[in-house]
């Protein structure tokens, strides 16, 4: 509609599209057991002409169960799921970006009831498969495809006071990565303390794993394409701290210790205080490469690691809060949410905040149901986010690529355009911010089938923030636009 959008071709529309399909059937038995099977898949497409294509398509279906058996305290469950995700990305002057995941995993927990105390255990094995294809900034080829089978067993307990005040949650998990191979031996503990009625201590600590990586280009603006890696190879032999130490690289599996402690105070009758403070050390991560100038060959055996090799390792912390005050009175509810993290790594040659590190968050929730029998609710949402960090140009230069044809005349030799970067991750992107607007009406056709008739709008004031910056031609383009929508669901 040009009353909506002047700016847009009429006969192309936005240059969004997206189709969502989800499917599931539960069967439900008398006793409280249940088996439910579901299968999805979500098409989505970004195309700016001259800028860039960006794709991706998500399948998956699966399925899960609960079983009570009768005259038993224990509760048996189980899932078996495959999914599959692929997503593709092509810019102007640059090679096709492309990377893919899928696999299946299956678990099977029970969990023993014993008065107040319980006792959680289980199994869990999944297979991946991931293909990564793409060019850094100095077109160096990246192209790995891998194979990774995951299984693990963990156990967990809950244990509560005899007065009810004091829940300790200790648990371990012990994973194996096969396609490694290593063992991991993850210990985990939760405590909950009830001062009084209305005021709660809590803390968690653990350490985690992870095989599966997501590389994205730190040279990037606005990084479109995140693929997707378990295992990957290439991976350089030393790593120096910031202090200065070199120790060896005996692993390629990402780690990080956990710690979280917080409080809960209820107040005022219908207000809830939640803070949580929190700080994560990333004892070993793996990025893509930026530094890479040179293939990992024998003929530059002489060169190091940090220059040829796909991945890199990297440490750092991660450090926040979270605050949450929610007022929940008959009808309605209004949360109010506001985060602050900090990010920083360390490469082996520089400390930066990675392009996810968000300093500032907000979001505010607002929910009212009315009418005679409460058929009626309205919602709104106010988001917040300071910029994201980028790392900006400092110039432009003539490259050459002279790997083919070492006897080129460099004064007559056409080249490419170079891009000169500045500190990585240097400079922040505007800030976000978006509002939107929901009113929805329930019908009651019959005992078991409901309908609804909604309608809202996202990003109500049409605020402009933005999606991808192409740092070679400085042309902008911003996230969905004004956008009214109309829903019905029907339930059965």
């Amino acid at each position: 509609s040009k009353i909506l959008y002047p700016y847009v071709d009429s006969g192309k529309g936005l240059p969004f599209n997206f189709t969502d399909l989800y499917g599931k059937v539960s069967f439900n038995g008398s006793n409280g057991s249940k088996l439910s099977v579901f299968g999805f898949n979500y098409t989505d497409q970004v195309n700016y002409q001259a800028l860039s294509n960006l794709n991706w398509t998500q399948t998956g279906f699966g399925s899960n169960f609960v079983v009570i058996p009768s005259s038993s305290p224990v509760l048996i469950e189980g899932n078996f799921d495959y999914s599959s995700y692929k997503i593709n990305v092509a810019e102007p002057d640059m090679s096709p970006q492309s990377s893919g995941v899928n696999g299946f995993n299956m678990g099977l927990t029970f969990t023993y009831f014993m008065g107040k105390n319980e006792i959680k255990y289980g199994l869990d094995i999944a297979a991946t498969k991931t293909s990564l294809d793409l060019f850094n900034s100095v077109n160096r080829e990246i192209n790995q495809s891998n194979n990774s089978t995951e299984m693990d067993g963990f156990l967990k307990t809950k244990l509560i006071s005899s007065n009810g005040k004091l829940v300790v949650e200790p648990g371990v998990r012990l994973q194996y990565y096969a396609s490694l191979p290593q063992f991991s031996f993850e210990p985990r503990l939760g405590v909950k303390y009830n001062v009084t009625k209305t005021f709660r201590l809590k803390a968690a600590a653990g350490i985690y794993t992870q095989n599966l990586i997501s590389s994205t280009s730190q040279l990037e603006v606005v990084d479109l394409f995140y693929g997707f890696l378990s295992s990957p190879q290439n991976l350089q032999s030393t790593f120096t701290s910031q202090n200065g130490k070199v120790s060896n690289v005996t692993s390629n599996l990402q780690k990080a210790d956990h710690l979280v402690f917080g409080f809960e105070y209820d107040f005022l009758k219908h207000f809830t205080l939640n803070v949580e403070a929190y700080e994560k050390f990333f004892n070993e991560i793996l990025e893509l490469n930026p530094y890479k100038l040179y293939d990992n060959s024998p003929t530059n055996n002489s060169i190091p690691d940090y220059l040829k090799d796909d991945f890199l390792v990297e440490t750092g912390t991660a450090k926040g809060f979270d605050f949450l005050l929610k007022y929940e009175y008959k009808h309605l509810s209004v949360w109010t949410v506001y985060s602050y993290g900090k990010v920083l790594l360390w490469d082996g040659q520089i400390s930066y905040p990675p392009n996810f590190d968000r300093t500032n968050s907000v979001n505010l929730v607002l929910s009212y149901d009315f009418g005679k029998d409460l058929d009626w609710e309205v919602g709104a949402r106010w988001n917040y986010g300071s910029g994201f960090p980028f790392t900006q140009n400092q110039g432009f230069y003539e490259s050459l690529n002279l790997n083919n044809n070492l006897n080129a005349n460099v004064n007559t030799a056409n080249g490419s355009l170079g891009v000169l970067y500045g500190q990585e991750n240097g400079a922040r992107l505007p800030d976000y911010n978006r509002l939107d607007l929901s009113i929805k009406k329930k019908f009651v056709l019959s005992v078991n089938s409901t309908l609804d008739v909604g309608a809202g709008v996202t990003n109500a004031y049409d605020r402009q923030n933005i999606f991808y910056f192409d740092r070679i031609t400085y042309q902008r383009v911003n996230q969905l636009p004004i956008m009214p929508t109309m829903n019905v669901d029907w339930t059965f």
